[in-house]
């Protein structure tokens, strides 16, 4: 999902110029260049796991909300998942069209301006990959359709940036807050799963957990743009550069404590007691570790311990609320 990409690179002055060697040969097969591109901007060992569990999770907290017993089809929670994949791999997509210009002025070493992959190339892929997601749910539930096409839309006013480019900006809390709304919307899709793929309405409780979604969505996105001095860097914009190097960590904390407020209301809605609450707590205590390293010592390796635990952190909450409780009740 967003955020989970590894960023930090080393400050301008010492950054070597892009090397020859480093474009692709031009008859270099092309899966062979996305297999390489997707190992630097979308690492599938750390998406897959956590589009598994946000599915998985969705499904189930709904499913639970509505007092439902058991689960949804397998085949129909493999395609939600495949075609959730396919979401976020276009929100990278649209992402380096959103960011070319920027990225090539001031991250040459990425992929697509060094020549590895090109936007065309992203973008037929891409498309290859959303049509088959759209057949397979034609196939599996017609009204998920729905809001997927709440979803494209959405990403589509987003990689226009609302048509107020430059005054978004200027203003990252409001880059910030417009842009992880697609994660909600994502969720209503995936929650869809179960409600809307069976003609029920959403359950009240769900706005709980699309409320954990944005928020882990803030906590991700933070997170991965916190950095040292030492890892700032010209054109490449950061939360410690806008904010401040001591404000960002401690805005990355106070989100985290909200995340785990909302997701106890979320669990209570279930009917979970102390021992979910308690578990609840020792994840948000653990996560918050290195950010108050980094507030004592700000270093890189800090801020790679935060991006790392914003990520662990939102793979614990889902599976805490959803797939963990639904696991609970069989037993």
């Amino acid at each position: 999902m967003p955020g989970l990409h590894p960023d930090a690179r080393p400050a301008a002055a010492t950054l070597p110029p892009p090397r020859a060697s480093s474009r692709a040969g031009p008859r270099e097969a092309l899966l062979v260049r996305l297999w390489r591109y997707q190992r630097e901007r979308f690492p599938l060992a750390a998406y897959l796991p956590m589009v598994l569990a946000f599915t998985a999770s969705a499904a189930a907290y709904s499913r639970l909300a509505r007092g439902e017993p058991g689960w949804i089809p397998w085949e129909r929670y493999t395609v939600g998942a495949f075609t959730a994949l396919v979401l976020f791999a276009w929100l990278r997509i649209l992402d380096e069209h959103k960011d070319a210009a920027q990225d090539l002025a001031a991250r040459p070493e990425l992929p697509v301006p060094r020549g590895l992959v090109s936007l065309a190339e992203l973008r037929r892929v891409g498309g290859v990959l959303l049509a088959a997601a759209l057949l397979l749910n034609a196939w599996a539930a017609p009204a998920l359709l729905w809001a997927l096409a709440v979803v494209i839309g959405y990403a589509a006013l987003m990689t226009r940036e609302f048509f107020v480019r430059d005054w978004l900006r200027a203003r990252p809390t409001a880059y910030l807050l417009s842009h992880m709304a697609i994660l909600p919307l994502i969720d209503g899709y995936t929650s869809g799963l179960d409600w809307l793929a069976e003609g029920a309405a959403p359950p009240r409780a769900l706005w709980l957990f699309l409320g954990v979604t944005y928020l882990n969505g803030v906590v991700v996105e933070v997170g991965r743009k916190i950095r040292a001095p030492e890892g700032e860097r010209a054109g490449v914009d950061t939360y410690t550069g806008a904010w401040g190097l001591r404000a960002a960590p401690a805005v990355w904390l106070g989100v985290l404590a909200t995340t785990a407020a909302v997701a106890w209301a979320a669990l209570h809605a279930l009917g979970a007691g102390a021992a979910e609450g308690g578990l609840l707590l020792a994840l948000a205590s653990a996560a918050a570790l290195p950010a108050l390293w980094f507030l004592l010592a700000p270093s890189a390796s800090a801020a790679r311990r935060i991006e790392l635990a914003s990520g662990l952190w939102t793979i614990a909450m889902y599976l805490l609320l959803g797939v963990g409780q639904l696991v609970a009740r069989q037993l």
